[in-house]
């Protein structure tokens, strides 16, 4: 089987006896038997901790569950600090979840979530930190600032939290390089394992600013709104 894979600027092509195999299984052979150089990461290998995220034909996957075609091309994630080969560092989707304020503050004592209440964001407690939705988000690509789709969700997660008492506070965070810098392209959902929609998400928050007082100021430039509705507003 042939793929090519990135590595520096260039793609390598490799060719390997092995059919039916995982990328990460046709990686691991390669560095086993072919190029002990090649570099990648990998950890728990059951789409579980999300550290083999790659980019397979353009295309965001994890190594561990990605079934291996005939000519696939390799490359590591995008927008993110390569390190080598299909290595990136990926502090940059901390260092947003810590700008975005996404964890419980003010704790409400008085909460008592029950099963629907955990329920509302249960899934996006299932994101494995892989990163595959900031390589394909195309706002963050033009914009480093911006939070981008796994700190947003993180948000959703605590606004929607009953034991988080101060929301607006939250709110407040992700209006600059936020929410309203989202064009809701869908593309991070598409690529997300877990299947967590970022872009419903963000939908969601808009929402909840509108709440506190908030307004797309992309709106407000032209000197009017529209309404929930679709109506124009001025």
């Amino acid at each position: 089987m042939k793929i090519s894979i990135k590595r520096d600027f260039d793609f390598i092509e490799y060719d390997v006896d092995m059919q039916d195999a995982t990328l990460l299984e046709l990686l691991n052979k390669i560095k086993s038997e072919v190029d002990n150089s090649l570099t990648y990461s990998s950890g728990c290998r059951s789409s579980v901790c999300g550290s083999c995220a790659v980019r397979v034909n353009e295309k965001e996957v994890l190594a561990c569950s990605y079934k291996v075609k005939e000519g696939d091309r390799v490359e590591p994630l995008k927008n993110a600090p390569l390190i080598r080969d299909l290595v990136v560092n990926m502090d940059h989707a901390y260092e947003t979840n810590r700008r975005a304020k996404a964890w419980i503050k003010s704790y409400n004592e008085d909460a008592k979530p029950n099963d629907e209440d955990e329920k509302i964001n249960a899934l996006q407690s299932d994101c494995i930190l892989c990163g595959s939705c900031y390589s394909a988000c195309p706002v963050y690509a033009v914009n480093s600032d911006f939070l981008g789709p796994f700190a947003l969700t993180r948000v959703w997660k605590v606004v929607s939290d009953k034991r988080e008492a101060d929301p607006k506070e939250k709110i407040d965070t992700i209006q600059m390089n936020g929410v309203w810098d989202c064009t809701l392209c869908n593309e991070c959902s598409v690529v997300c394992p877990q299947g967590i929609s970022s872009k419903a998400d963000i939908e969601k928050l808009c929402a909840k600013s509108s709440q506190f007082g908030y307004m797309d100021p992309n709106f407000g430039s032209f000197g009017g709104g529209f309404g929930f509705d679709g109506s124009p507003s001025f």
